[in-house]
């Protein structure tokens, strides 16, 4: 395995999360770098419809950033709950289209630090009048639940994934155009704990959360509107905080990304069929329970082992892998009726 990634294993863990300090992720920026335009902001107004104004806008958030994470909590919701420090980090990302078609748009994240170091990141799929979703229930445990037609017309469905591609959380919402910028606005759904938090505290398990992406001139936007939720199991229990959180993601000239695009090169028929391995699993009307500790590192370890040795190994030998772990680390259960808390 190359050491140039296998070193960094251990650190995937706050990466993920965008938990990692300024320094660990080279946000300060080079000498050589510099913030440019949006390339393809002005092709959104362009668009004759909406539906295209809604595709362009997923599409141009693909590109090479120097992205801000910044996470402030704002409003208490419990008596005597004392605020946290706000969290400050940042990397040099690319996010890259891995699946397009008329109805669905996958972005693919990955991080590249000073050095060439690469670490896969996070994915986020677009699926236009979705039909279902993945729902956060309770620790490591989704629903897959259908969508009304009604609820649903004109929308698009964003689902996130882990660096594993393991599930996190779906949100639901329609494009908005006017005044030339273009706003994603998800209903209100659930995430487990973030990455940035479990490894230092241990007050709350997840999150009940509105995200809003907007794309600018200058690239894009996650805003984050966070309630910190006590859980037991289905129910919840209580609420701590609210959080604000904004990852500004800035177009860049002048940073290398080409490891980036050479890992992906070598890897991309592996890590698609660890995705047609989750898929099959989170099939509607079940429910998928993950055995694996909160920070999910066996199943982070190993693909990233196997994805690293995808060149030495056969197709037939990547899929037996890949469902041999899978199998080991997941459940599939008959879907409990009744929705989550909301």
């Amino acid at each position: 395995m190359s050491t140039r990634l296998y070193s960094l294993i251990p650190v995937i863990v706050l990466a993920a999360g965008c938990g990692t300090t300024a320094t660990q992720l080279g946000a300060e920026s080079p000498p050589d770098v510099e913030f440019i335009d949006n390339p393809r902001f002005a092709q959104i107004g362009k668009a004759e419809t909406k539906e295209e104004k809604d595709r362009l806008a997923i599409l141009a958030m693909q590109g090479g950033y120097q992205v801000g994470f910044h996470f402030q909590e704002t409003v208490p919701l419990k008596a005597g709950y004392e605020h946290r420090d706000e969290k400050n980090s940042g990397a040099y990302e690319v996010v890259m289209v891995i699946e397009e078609t008329p109805e669905k748009i996958a972005l693919q994240h990955v991080l590249v630090m000073p050095g060439g170091y690469v670490i896969k990141h996070w994915r986020q799929d677009w699926t236009y009048e979705a039909k279902e979703r993945f729902e956060f229930a309770a620790d490591q445990t989704w629903d897959v639940r259908p969508l009304e037609a009604e609820r649903t017309s004109g929308t698009w469905t964003q689902c996130v994934f882990e660096v594993s591609d393991a599930p996190r959380y779906c949100g639901t919402g329609k494009w908005n155009h006017r005044y030339g910028v273009s706003t994603w606005t998800s209903d209100r759904s659930w995430r487990p704990l973030p990455r940035r938090e479990y490894t230092t505290r241990d007050d709350y398990n997840a999150l009940n959360v509105e995200n809003r992406h907007t794309v600018t001139p200058q690239g894009w936007t996650h805003e984050q509107d966070n309630t910190k939720t006590v859980r037991d199991g289905r129910s919840t229990v209580e609420t701590l905080v609210r959080e604000f959180g904004f990852n500004n993601y800035r177009n860049i000239e002048g940073y290398d990304f080409s490891p980036a695009e050479n890992y992906w090169d070598k890897t991309h028929e592996y890590w698609a069929e660890v995705r047609a391995a989750w898929e099959r699993r989170l099939s509607t009307g079940s429910t998928l329970v993950l055995n694996t500790g909160v920070d999910g590192m066996d199943i982070i370890t190993a693909t990233f082992e196997q994805a690293e040795n995808a060149d030495e190994t056969s197709a037939a030998e990547e899929k037996q892998a890949i469902e041999a772990l899978l199998s080991e680390y997941t459940e599939n259960r008959a879907l409990m009726s009744g929705a989550v808390n909301n």
